[in-house]
């Protein structure tokens, strides 16, 4: 196991008081160690858990030639007598689950319907409205140009060969998977444990909901939209409430929080207030990386490590996360930092998030030597072409501007300011939020 000194070795090239996001997203990935534990779980239970193995197909799918329509299966050599037309003799059906028994012979062919196994002799299938069917139905005859030789056959094991891999280890499993794996005939599989999360918001000014408001307090939203993140992920959560401003209490949760999960999520308590005690206790019994980004909104954040124990590398470990109070910096964070790293360590092969060019409406005021992501409204001009404007108040503390938004303007760390008309990089939120 890697010591908390090693740990912040790991980062001492960088500095942790501004410490830009592509390299705060390079330190988080390097240290997401993915669970060891392995279920296996009916099929039915494993949408939107990760492949803990690679699934190899264990037969041919299509396990048989089959005709991709209704049509008349025959030997495509018949087209190559140069005869404008062919003509060929019926003898016989084959339907879906019910196959022609009998061989085909030259100038001969079997109605077929999709999905029917291709009869022993045929190669190639004719669609039935490209063929003139004799007045007793016992003959066909249609174009010779009308098919390519081949033509309309689906190959055995063309969707997958037997020993061929049809899924890989660190997928996210999707509903089309579940079908793919039902017709391979394969009804359980071998997942990764869900990664456990547990969360919890600090401050004396938070209420909880069915709570009254006092003068200068205020309803904890950040819990929620941190538990409808994680949920999105898949994940086991733990709510650990409203944490008071009191360095016994913090302590207390965070060893909690610690000895129960693989990651802890915090929000608050990190910035140089007088009252911010968690970076403190961070120092005692934990190992902290970095503390601030630069970034925006989401400037004070912290990561690194927390122990149930009395100092580190006592009791059980989890990665730690200390996002920042106000409520639009604490999904900006979650979705640019913290996301990859609950996949990774889910056992997940995470993509990167797209991002799509845009003109924007207005100009934009960027400061360089930050990155920022600006919430913005994207649509689809006339001609196909993406449009964006910001929100108005881009004030980290304005929740609204989150829901009213579609997108998240992405500014780059030395980008200054953008004029109207100037391209700039979005991130849908579409498929994320």
């Amino acid at each position: 196991m890697t010591t908390h000194n090693e740990f912040s070795r790991c980062v001492a090239q960088y500095d942790p008081h501004a410490l830009p996001v592509s390299a705060a997203q390079a330190i988080t990935r390097q240290w997401a160690t993915p669970v060891a534990t392995v279920e296996r779980v009916a099929l039915r239970d494993a949408l939107d858990r990760v492949l803990a193995s690679d699934i190899v197909s264990p037969i041919d799918v299509p396990s048989h030639d089959n005709s991709a329509m209704d049509g008349y299966a025959f030997n495509g050599t018949a087209l190559t007598s140069g005869a404008p037309s062919v003509e060929l003799s019926v003898v016989g059906k084959a339907l879906a689950g019910h196959p022609f028994a009998g061989r085909v012979e030259a100038a001969q062919c079997v109605r077929v319907m999709t999905g029917a196994c291709v009869p022993q002799g045929c190669d190639t299938v004719v669609p039935q409205e490209l063929v003139e069917r004799s007045a007793d139905s016992t003959s066909i005859r249609f174009a010779a140009d009308a098919v390519q030789p081949g033509a309309n056959r689906r190959l055995a094991g063309e969707d997958l060969a037997r020993g061929h891999a049809a899924l890989r280890a660190g997928r996210v499993v999707r509903a089309s998977d579940l079908g793919l794996l039902a017709s391979l005939g394969i009804g359980e599989i071998n997942v990764r444990r869900r990664l456990r999360v547990a969360f919890f918001s600090t401050g004396d000014e938070l209420r909880s909901l069915g709570e009254p408001l006092d003068p200068g307090s205020v309803y904890d939203s950040n819990r929620y939209t941190l538990f409808a993140m994680l949920r999105r992920l898949n994940v086991d959560t733990l709510d650990f409430g409203v944490i008071r401003d009191e360095p016994a209490a913090l302590e207390a949760a965070l060893r909690s929080a610690a000895a129960s999960a693989d990651v802890v999520l915090t929000s608050g308590g990190v910035s140089v207030g007088e009252a911010d005690f968690t970076r403190q206790l961070l120092q005692t019994f934990g190992d902290v990386a970095f503390w601030s980004l630069a970034m925006r909104p989401g400037r004070p954040l912290a990561f690194g490590r927390v122990w149930s124990g009395e100092r580190p590398g006592l009791g059980l470990p989890a990665l730690f996360f200390g996002l920042p109070g106000n409520p639009v910096a604490v999904m900006v964070t979650f979705y640019q930092i913290v996301r990859e790293v609950l996949l990774l360590m889910s056992g997940a092969t995470p993509q990167p998030l797209p991002l799509i060019h845009a003109a924007s409406l207005r100009p934009i005021r960027k400061r360089a030597g930050r990155t920022e992501f600006q919430r913005g409204i994207a649509v689809q001009n006339a001609s196909g072409q993406w449009q964006v404007t910001p929100t108005g108040s881009q004030s980290s503390g304005v929740l609204s501007s989150m829901s009213e938004a579609n997108c998240f303007i992405v500014l780059g760390h030395e980008e200054g300011d953008i004029a109207e008309g100037e391209r700039v990089s979005i991130m849908l939120f579409h498929g994320l939020i």
